[in-house]
């Protein structure tokens, strides 16, 4: 070898830990939700927005690990010792169950959660003001804080149903508190009830069959990560057995279900990468950083899926919707 290519080959050799270091200085976020990816892909789009919105593009100058459990609970703790062990800058707990483990796994890296249950009842933060430690996130409200109003929308939505069934992850951390707040809830309106649980996305067909076969008439689905990222399996379930059913977010009305109430989703997404993103700035503290609340919940209704139904939706109701399919 001659002297100028020896040289060359040092300076290339030289090169590698700059080209290293530059490349580890690309920060890398972890994603961590209890479910497959399917049906999941329009929240990635409001994340991604929200880290966008902060100035941090996916593939440009961030980098995005993604994990699902596919609806086995008992993969959580493994993929979320994966994410801390990355190492990822932040990583976001999509639903109870994600948030939870990455808690356990970790009281050092930052993490961002957004869940529809009431995290303080859930054990994820004790305060939501001041959730303390590394943990922060967006609680959309879609378990059984709204459960009672939802129950009595869609009692005046199908009106004379005899029996309302109720379906529940029975492994959410907040499936006790859903299936008592639905009791509570169908004693106060004399309602009778159909409790059926759902574990993962095998358990949806049989859960649902069985409320159908104790013959509900309505159906409502609680809120729950395992239900959001299996929406179209649920549209479709409701429209096979013709059962007029209510779901927690617009998100399962555009896609072709009956009804929903509560609050957007994606717009709660949208704020977890926003929180993402600004931790990934520096000089914010998770723990000093707010749990957010939505302010405004929306009632939708999607008329070609009562006609398909047969279903006559009455106008005083419809005139109390804020979005309505046709």
């Amino acid at each position: 070898m001659n002297r100028r290519a020896f040289i060359a080959g040092l300076g290339g050799a030289a090169a590698w830990p700059v080209v290293a270091r530059a490349q580890q200085r690309v920060p890398v976020v972890g994603f961590l939700r209890h479910s497959s990816s399917a049906g999941s892909a329009d929240l990635l789009v409001a994340l991604r927005q929200g880290l966008d919105d902060t100035g941090f593009v996916e593939g440009k100058n961030l980098s995005i690990e993604y994990r699902w459990s596919e609806t086995v609970f008992d993969r959580l703790p493994t993929l979320a010792a994966e994410l801390v062990s990355h190492p990822c800058s932040v990583i976001v707990g999509a639903g109870n169950a994600a948030a939870l483990a990455l808690k356990t796994a970790t009281a050092t890296t930052p993490i961002v959660f957004a869940t529809g249950d009431d995290p303080i009842q859930a054990g994820i933060v004790p305060s939501l003001n001041r959730p303390g430690g590394n943990i922060t996130g967006v609680w959309f409200f879609s378990g059984a804080a709204l459960q009672t109003k939802q129950l009595e929308l869609l009692r005046d939505a199908v009106p004379g149903v005899s029996a309302i069934g109720i379906l529940v992850n029975r492994n959410s951390p907040s499936a006790d508190a859903q299936a008592k707040e639905a009791q509570k809830a169908a004693r106060a309106f004399g309602q009778q009830i159909h409790i059926a649980y759902a574990s993962n996305q095998q358990d949806l067909d049989s859960g649902f069959a069985a409320l159908v076969q104790q013959h509900s008439g309505a159906i409502l689905i609680t809120g729950d990560a395992l239900f959001t990222g299996q929406r179209e399996q649920l549209v479709n379930l409701a429209a096979r057995y013709l059962v007029p059913t209510m779901f927690f977010a617009s998100e399962f009305v555009v896609a072709g279900g009956l009804l929903s109430y509560g609050a957007s989703i994606s717009e709660a997404y949208r704020q977890v990468g926003s929180y993402a993103g600004k931790l990934l700035k520096g000089g914010a503290n998770p723990g000093d950083l707010p749990v957010l609340q939505p302010t405004k919940f929306e009632l939708a209704v999607n008329l070609k899926a009562a006609k398909s139904l047969g279903l006559k939706i009455p106008e005083s109701f419809l005139v109390r919707a804020d979005e309505v399919i046709e």
